[in-house]
């Protein structure tokens, strides 16, 4: 049997259940235990008493000696939702009591307790590692890379880092977001239009709209801006963000909702923008690839503005990516300089390369226009151009540690990037358009410039000569009859062979085509017949009998064939055009 002096305070015998205050350590009912322990605090929070005097003797009191047993703790503030049975004479672990000064000064230490973590401790450990949980302080920054052209951001693309937050440093676009426009003043008074953003890839339309959510954060009591895109968003989100829009509003706060890839949704799905957009609820800003007259619904392009941006030029792709040499501590200098260092005063940091401009301008120029290929393409660039190791830097003065990037480093490594071209959007006939128009005008060179630029762009060859099977029809006729022969065993020539070797066959073929003499004298005459057929008003017109065919002895008997001739026209004295279009010449006007 064990001894009293095992435990100080050992519970009462009584049918009452009982709990010990856990500030002085003394018996209560379970039902008065709260209140008491409400007072206690209030008593103990008044004494003269230092707090941090009494933090000192904490552990001391709380650390078992030799000489006595461990103290039982019941404190209510620990108590666990499961906790372990042990046998009444068990000995327990110490246990962390909460004194005066902790539960005065520091209360949310005490109701943060977390138990589960004390569950799942060594029941081993001693009291201190049972502590309360504190918030980890913030992290210290992590130091700066050694390598000079690595950034802490290394892993996240050129083109998002140096992405534009404002309106002024957006490049490109002039005659739509430049001074004095209307869109620029539509801007800075936060009125913003719904409108829908269509351009090739890389030619600002993610960019802008990222400049308009940095001015609704800016202005976050009258303007909020949710971002979706159409290929990982369905009409879920959708409804979501206009639910919380609707809220928003009844605080004077307009809603912006920016769609990209919108020509992603069906035209269905893209109705559940009407109402909303109509009504003022949401602002849409679309961005799309795609022509917006085939891939949008009429009725939300009735209620959104067209924006068409345009690809960027060279001159501004090279402010783009002149813009981003801060990033790997580089500086663009003229090529003339040859190795003289140039006057590097003006920098606001220490540059650690040199990049011609010729090789700028070669990034700016195989880019076609976008900014997103030109950036990455100057990324890859720098980074192959590694600084040397520090140990190969002693000794060297600044000068000679200096790495130039000159067109030849970056010439071979990097090729022109693929040019922009889609079988199935306006690409694709845009430039047939371009061909057609070329021979027309009987433009050989320009008529083997589109030619040959579909042919590298991946057209199939056998839709470029079926088009130039028709050119030599509509727009030669008459003129060159050998252009349709010539047209005609180009495409099977072309179907013969296949490519590579049909490109000079589709070549030699466009600039015949282009050489011949012109006459669309049947082209035109066909036009005007066929809308004389489809404006034709009432029955069309039967054949007249003398023209009909009489295979049988009924349709001879009907007078079919009765007087017709082999004579010429102009001698056979029949009428050869239906009744009541006689007089009627389609070859002139």
């Amino acid at each position: 049997m064990a001894s009293s002096s095992e435990f100080d305070d050992p519970q009462p015998s009584t049918s009452t259940r009982k709990a010990v205050c856990p500030i002085c350590d003394k018996w209560f009912p379970i039902a008065e235990i709260e209140q008491h322990v409400d007072e206690c605090l209030t008593m103990t929070h008044g004494n003269d008493g230092s707090p941090d005097e009494q933090q000192q003797q904490q552990p001391a009191s709380n650390t078992p000696t030799s000489s006595q047993g461990p103290k039982r703790n019941f404190s209510i503030f620990e108590r666990s939702p499961k906790p372990a049975k042990r046998g009444r004479n068990e000995t327990a672990p110490a246990a962390p009591t909460v004194t005066s000064s902790a539960k005065a000064e520091q209360p949310i230490e005490i109701t943060s307790l977390d138990t589960d973590d004390e569950e799942e401790a060594p029941a081993a450990s001693d009291s201190q590692n049972k502590k309360p949980k504190m918030m980890d302080p913030a992290p210290a920054a992590r130091p700066a890379p050694s390598c000079p052209n690595a950034t802490p951001e290394s892993n996240v693309p050129l083109a998002e880092r140096v992405r534009p937050s404002t309106i002024e440093e957006y490049v490109g676009q002039e005659q739509i977001i430049g001074q004095n426009t209307i869109l620029r003043k539509l801007f800075e008074h936060d009125t913003i239009p719904s409108m829908i953003l269509w351009g090739p890839p890389g030619c600002g339309k993610t960019t802008l709209a990222n400049i308009i959510a940095n001015r609704c954060k800016r202005n976050v009591g009258t303007l909020r801006f949710a971002k979706l895109s159409a290929t990982m968003a369905g009409v879920a989100e959708v409804k979501e963000v206009v639910k919380v829009a609707k809220n928003e509003s009844k605080f004077n706060r307009r809603t912006i909702l920016f769609m990209d890839e919108i020509h992603r949704f069906n035209k269905q799905q893209q109705d559940i923008f009407l109402p909303h957009v109509e009504s003022g609820t949401i602002t849409l800003i679309g961005a799309t690839t795609e022509n917006p007259s085939f891939s949008l619904n009429s009725a939300l392009l009735s209620r959104c503005r067209v924006i068409v941006l345009e690809k960027h030029t060279v001159d501004g792709m090279m402010r783009i990516m002149e813009r981003a040499l801060p990033e790997y501590k580089a500086v663009m200098v003229p090529a003339s300089l040859n190795n003289n260092v140039p006057n590097l005063s003006k920098t606001s940091y220490v540059p650690r390369m040199l990049v011609h401009e010729e090789t700028i301008r070669w990034l700016a120029e195989t880019c076609d226009g976008d900014a997103r290929i030109g950036l990455n393409s100057l990324q890859l660039a720098l980074s192959s151009a590694a600084a040397p190791p520090p140990s190969a830097t002693n000794g060297r003065s600044f000068t000679d540690t200096l790495i130039t990037v000159t067109l030849e480093d970056v010439r071979e490594g990097l090729k022109k990037s693929h040019l922009l071209y889609d079988r199935k959007g306006d690409q694709h006939y845009d430039i047939i358009s371009a061909l057609h128009k070329s021979i027309r005008a009987s433009d050989d060179n320009a008529a083997l410039y589109w030619a040959t630029r579909m042919v590298a762009s991946g057209e199939d060859p056998r839709y470029i000569c079926r088009r130039m099977v028709r050119m030599a029809s509509e727009d030669i006729g008459l003129a060159d009859a050998n252009a349709l022969q010539v047209a005609t065993a180009t495409l099977s020539a072309v179907q013969s062979v296949g490519l590579p070797e049909a490109d000079c066959i589709i070549a030699q073929c466009a600039v015949y085509l282009a050489r011949a003499p012109k006459s669309r004298e049947v082209y035109e005459a066909y036009k005007r017949c066929r809308a004389s057929i489809d404006g034709w008003k009432g029955p069309m017109p039967g054949v007249p009998l003398h023209l009909r065919n009489a295979p049988t002895r009924l349709m001879k008997d009907l007078r079919y064939g009765a007087g017709y001739n082999l004579l010429h026209k102009d001698e056979s004295g029949l009428t050869y055009m239906p009744e009541g279009l006689e007089d009627e010449n389609y070859f002139s006007e």
